[in-house]
């Protein structure tokens, strides 16, 4: 296999100069590249390497070129063994690259800090606290970082004195609401009449209208901007690439590339069972892509069997079918890493689970850690052992149809129900409750509140309605939920706080029972068990960390962590997925040893 090729059956995009047959490289690749690139992808598909790779690849063809990072989980520095910060910092040995990061939970803080320094002294500690709380979600970091990202971008300043601005942007649900944020604050700036929002005072917000129809406007140039769509040969990445790409091009975003990251050869899988059945299944996945994606020009980079970090590294991405080059021999000097042999397993875990009978057992991580599969698996065990069980989700993204349908096939599904939190669906339940509890209202009055409630805030409160229900299902039996991805879910029980003040200041109606019993149930270890499920990768480890020190402040205990698809676990003895099975282990070393009091590790599995 070529290290990087072109998908059969994508067609080529003539915009960038490639016509359809020609073989595609990254060097032809970088050599029509537009001025903006902006990567986007689940977390841990290798959105930060493919954006290295390409920036220095840019920068050794003579062109001035930086590279910046959006994203609060992104490695930047240490794939380039450097420290950059919010100006250019220049790349040692490679004189045309510069890094810079853009750190949106530090702009959040900065925006609130503004926000609320002028009544700081002048009103009540606790409306002062109240004003905190209130701008301390979601939507606050993401226009906090969209603020910087739109700053960047209108800083000629800066942006003149490169050729191309390479974002290695956040994970793909993160990206999509950053690129969605300049036509939906705009409307809302435009319809509110009451001045103020879940992000405080609007004039913040309109006082950045400028570069927000800016940002657009380059955003949709295709002749200035490419979106790289970035995902691995595995199904549910694949979706989310293609939802993705739909959803920007419903923005108008249309000039879209696909990278499919981590090929392995279906050669590379000869007398291995685990590597035949891995390249099987990336051929499977591969073959029942999404069609929109099909219509776009398409890379493919190699999975490799070492840390893509340094230049030399980098450079060898696109001129190596394995880089580094594994062989045989070196297969006999990898071992299973000493935490994997000694963490129990999945029967472990299921009897761990059921100890109590009742419940609720929430699996959380990134996106593309198996959490809906984990938690189809746990499930259909609790059930084959007499336990009635509830499965459910709160992930718009999550399929656990599907995986109970794969699991259908090996293990009796009986006594196992399922239930889907429909996040348009809570949204129209949940409006229409607040409209009816207000009872009868002027027409100005109806049609403020009808404004209010197109805060995109409003979605994330009625899921979280329906969440609490869920939750209190578990006094009856055993509730399993597979969650949304980390900053989802984080709001979902950071909302358990504001949502009192959100209800009362909407509609004054009572707090329901559940609503009001959730923290205590979520902080009751017997009655809630939080498994932080993760890959043994850095990305998804320092997500659920950071997770679980969320969790912490808001007086949880997780239950545990697992360590999914572990191919250290699996025994392969294929030269390069032992090669990847090393680079696991300080990964589960780092779980086992320093961020778990309870772990479980699972074998990557066909």
């Amino acid at each position: 296999m070529s290290a990087l090729r072109e998908v059969p059956g994508a067609e080529a995009d003539a915009s960038l100069g490639i016509t359809a047959g020609e073989p595609e490289s990254l060097d032809r690749w970088a050599s029509t590249a537009t001025r903006y690139l902006f990567l986007t992808g689940k977390g841990g598909v290798g959105k930060t390497t493919v954006a290295s790779a390409i920036g220095l690849r840019l920068a050794d063809q003579g062109r001035r070129t930086l590279l910046v990072s959006t994203d609060p989980a992104s490695n930047l520095d240490d794939v380039f063994g450097i420290s950059a910060g919010l100006e250019p910092t220049p790349v040692p040995d490679a004189p045309l690259l510069w890094l810079l990061n853009l750190d949106p939970v530090a702009a959040a803080a900065a925006y609130r800090e503004r926000v609320i320094a002028p009544v700081r002294g002048r009103l009540p500690e606790s409306a002062v606290r109240s004003m905190e709380e209130q701008l301390s979600g979601a939507c606050t970091v993401e226009i906090a970082a969209f603020n910087e990202f739109t700053g960047l971008l209108g800083d000629h300043a800066i942006t003149t004195r490169f050729d191309h601005v390479v974002f290695d942007t956040a994970p793909t649900g993160h990206t999509l609401r950053l690129l969605s944020l300049p036509s939906s604050w705009n409307d809302f700036i435009e319809e509110n009449r009451s001045g103020t929002s879940c992000l405080g005072p609007l004039a913040s917000l309109d006082a950045h209208r400028a570069h927000y129809a800016a940002a657009v406007e380059a955003l949709v140039d295709g002749s200035r901007t490419t979106l790289v769509l970035v995902t691995r040969p595995d199904v549910s990445a694949l979706r989310e690439a293609a939802r993705a790409g739909d959803e920007l091009r419903a923005l108008g975003i249309e000039n879209q590339r696909l990278v499919v990251n981590g090929v392995l050869d279906q050669a590379d899988g000869d007398g291995d069972v685990v590597a035949s059945a891995y390249a099987k299944r990336q051929c499977t996945a591969l073959a029942a892509m999404p069609s929109s994606l099909r219509d776009l020009c398409c890379l493919t980079l190699p999975l490799v069997g070492g840390e893509l970090r340094g230049l030399d590294s980098l450079r060898g991405i696109g001129r190596e079918a394995r880089w580094p080059p594994q062989t045989v021999a070196d297969v006999g000097a990898l071992s299973t890493p000493r935490a994997a042999r000694a963490l129990p397993g999945f029967d472990d875990l299921v009897a761990t689970l059921a100890r109590d009978g009742h419940g609720i057992i929430m699996t959380m991580g990134k996106g593309g850690v198996g959490k809906t599969t984990l938690a189809a698996r746990i499930a259909v065990r609790l059930a084959a052992h007499g336990y009635p069980v509830h499965l459910s989700t709160t992930d718009p993204a999550a399929h656990v149809e599907d995986a109970l349908g794969e699991l259908a096939r090996s293990e009796s599904i009986s006594g196992i129900t399922i239930s889907r939190i429909d996040p348009a669906a809570e949204v129209r339940r949940y409006t229409a409750d607040v409209i009816n509890a207000a009872g009868e209202l002027e027409p100005d009055e109806r049609a403020l509140l009808e404004e209010d409630l197109k805060s995109p805030c409003t979605e994330e409160i009625a899921v979280f309605r329906a969440f609490a229900r869920t939750v209190a299902e578990a006094e009856r039996g055993l509730v399993v939920l597979d969650t949304a991805p980390t900053g989802h879910t984080l709001l979902l029980l950071d909302a358990a706080e504001s949502y009192h003040r959100e209800v009362a200041r909407t509609s004054g109606s009572q707090i329901p029972d559940e609503v009001r019993a959730l923290l205590p149930r979520l902080r009751d270890p017997s009655y809630a068990k939080m498994l932080l499920v993760t890959l043994p990768e850095a990305t998804p480890v320092l997500e659920a960390g950071r997770l679980q020190d969320d969790l912490r402040r808001a007086g949880i205990e997780p239950f545990g962590w697992v360590i999914n698809a572990s191919l250290a676990a699996a025994g392969t003895r294929d030269p390069l997925l032992a090669a990847r099975a090393r680079l696991e282990a300080p990964y589960i070393e780092q779980v086992a040893d320093k961020l778990a009091h309870e772990a479980w590790i699972i074998p990557w599995s066909a």
